[in-house]
């Protein structure tokens, strides 16, 4: 049948499994606008207050069902508005189609109204991208941009398509869900190797990348852990890999992680890396990150072998099927004395937990708070700064693709449109952890989670400064606190109810209760602002670029 493009867009997003876009409608797009419309009960389309929470929203939604995230936007500044939402797909490696309308392909180059070449600006930001120059090109674009969104490292791909294409007609035929590329799979040798290596080790330690979730290998993580009495680390990317709960799992490693999780890490003498980056947040000084141990390092991408930390041994392949094919092989051994170290290491970190300033409300009481009311099911989204990396200590996280955090770029406002994703992906009440500052970038999108009734908990972790930077002054640049006082006088429980939410405030454990009580037991969002010090610091910490000796525990 002969179709427009602009219809053709629509059938192939609906041939590949797409229920729900986020975007913002403008003149570029009009014709595919036109076309939700009159599809609406094929294929819903949810309206954002800003382009930039409608890629949030998508990355989240992509981060919670691991399904591809599809976001819309216009030409111009449309186009533009999502360029920190792809860079955080791209950095956090979640598979996203973006569609951006343009102007009609004879007015390329004109400098015509809201022209911009947005396949020139996202080029280093995306797995690949598109301009679409001929209506008969449209259907199989799109179908390869959602293979290349999901295969191998997933990641985002932009497809343009300008206004003369989504009006031009072709005949069209309806496809079927494209596949991945095949995986690529360790050898037998490499397995063979990685067995000995792992087999030579009296003190290993697992860590734990977003390879690690996206491959979904949590149970071989698990089988792994237990086959050789080892222990398990996480990125920030990695938390949900595993339980938190699960015995062998010591949290989150690198600048901000846990005593217990570093210590391990610095005593082993085998680190087996499952699809991390090994950035400068999760090593410190790098020349002293490795030394004394080994390294095997698993990953999809070949780019990230040896890219920061040497490897011993560099494995390209999928996670699941490298781990599966190593437990089949891989003898049974008992670690008693690795045992008692760990447990030596852990019983320290209880006994020197990060000290807090107030005694009414600290981070860690909040943080329990929240834990005691999710459930396994339960997204926890949280924005940069701060609280983030509370969240990344202490939030429970039971189940994998329910911690979503901007780790690679840190995007300050991620937290909102993730939150708002996550929910419409689970249809589940979601927990949207902030801060002043980081809910002062995307507080608009309060208006989309009214409209759309979505059942989010916003948890304002609030102390009227910039925490994190402020920390950084207070510790590197002799309390010079340049710009890091907000002064605003925002009322937020004021402001929830203005935007049609409710809004509540906590200043101590009982009002905190209260607050998370009435805001489980409520259908739409809640806003809940938390009063905390503004001096309150995230501890433990490395400095930058120092190693573990060098680690503050207060």
């Amino acid at each position: 049948m002969k179709l427009s493009g602009a219809r053709i867009l629509i059938e192939t997003l609906i041939e590949q499994g797409t229920e729900v876009i986020f975007g913002y409608p403008g003149g570029a797009v009009l014709n595919i606008y036109d076309e939700l419309y009159l599809n609406s009960d094929r294929i819903k389309h949810i309206i954002t207050a800003h382009e930039q929470g409608a890629c949030h929203a998508a990355d989240g939604y992509a981060r919670a069902s691991g399904r591809v995230g599809v976001v819309l936007a216009t030409s111009g500044p449309g186009a533009t508005n999502l360029v920190t939402g792809i860079a955080n797909a791209y950095l956090d490696s979640v598979p996203l189609v973006a569609v951006t309308g343009n102007v009609s392909s004879s007015m390329f180059g004109r400098d015509s109204f809201q022209e911009v070449d947005i396949m020139g600006v996202t080029l280093p930001i995306t797995k690949h991208n598109y301009v679409v120059r001929k209506v008969e090109d449209l259907a199989d674009t799109i179908r390869e941009a959602f293979r290349i969104a999901k295969s191998g490292r997933p990641g985002p791909v932009l497809v343009d398509i300008p206004k003369d294409v989504q009006i031009a007609s072709t005949e069209f035929e309806m496809g079927e869900v494209v596949k991945p590329f095949p995986l690529q799979k360790a050898t037998d040798g490499e397995i063979d190797q990685a067995v000995a290596m792992i087999e030579a080790s009296k003190r290993p330690i697992i860590f734990c990348g977003g390879g690690a979730v996206a491959s979904e290998a949590g149970a071989e993580v698990r089988a792994l852990a237990e086959r050789i009495d080892g222990y398990v680390g996480c990125s920030m990317m990695g938390l949900s890999a595993v339980s938190r709960e699960y015995e062998r799992n010591l949290g989150m490693l690198g600048m901000h992680g846990h005593y217990g999780a570093n210590r391990t890490l610095k005593e082993s003498d085998l680190i087996i890396a499952l699809g991390v980056r090994f950035s400068d947040r999760a090593t410190g000084d790098k020349s002293k990150f490795s030394l004394g141990k080994n390294i095997l390092h698993i990953d999809i991408d070949a780019a990230e072998i040896g890219k920061n930390i040497s490897a011993d041994l560099g494995i390209r392949s999928d996670l699941k099927y490298a781990l599966t094919k190593i437990l089949e092989k891989l003898s049974e051994s008992k670690k008693p004395d690795w045992a008692s170290d760990v447990a030596r290491y852990r019983a320290y970190e209880n006994e020197h937990q990060p000290p807090f300033i107030s005694e009414k409300l600290t981070p860690y009481k909040i943080i329990d708070a929240i834990n005691a009311r999710t459930t396994p099911n339960m997204p926890v989204a949280t924005d940069v700064g701060q609280h983030q990396l509370w969240s990344s200590q202490r939030v429970c996280v039971r189940q994998a693709r329910r911690f979503l955090t901007s780790g690679g770029l840190g995007t300050m406002g991620f937290g909102m449109g993730a939150a708002i994703g996550a929910c419409v992906a689970t249809g589940e009440k979601t927990v949207l952890i902030t801060g002043d500052g980081s809910f002062g970038m995307n507080l608009n999108e309060t208006m989309t989670m009214v409209s759309q009734k979505l059942p989010v908990v916003v948890v304002i972790m609030d102390n009227g400064v910039l925490g994190n930077v402020r920390q950084w002054q207070t510790m590197f640049y002799n309390k010079h606190y340049s710009s890091t006082t907000l002064g605003r006088a925002v009322d937020f429980p004021a402001l929830a109810d203005t935007f049609g939410a409710k809004g509540l405030r906590a200043i101590d454990e009982e009002s905190l209760a209260a607050a998370l009580d009435e805001a489980f037991a409520t259908d739409g969002p809640v806003i809940i602002d938390c009063l905390i010090e503004k001096d309150e610091r995230v501890l433990p910490m490395i400095p930058p670029g120092q190693s573990f000796e060098q680690l503050k525990l207060d």
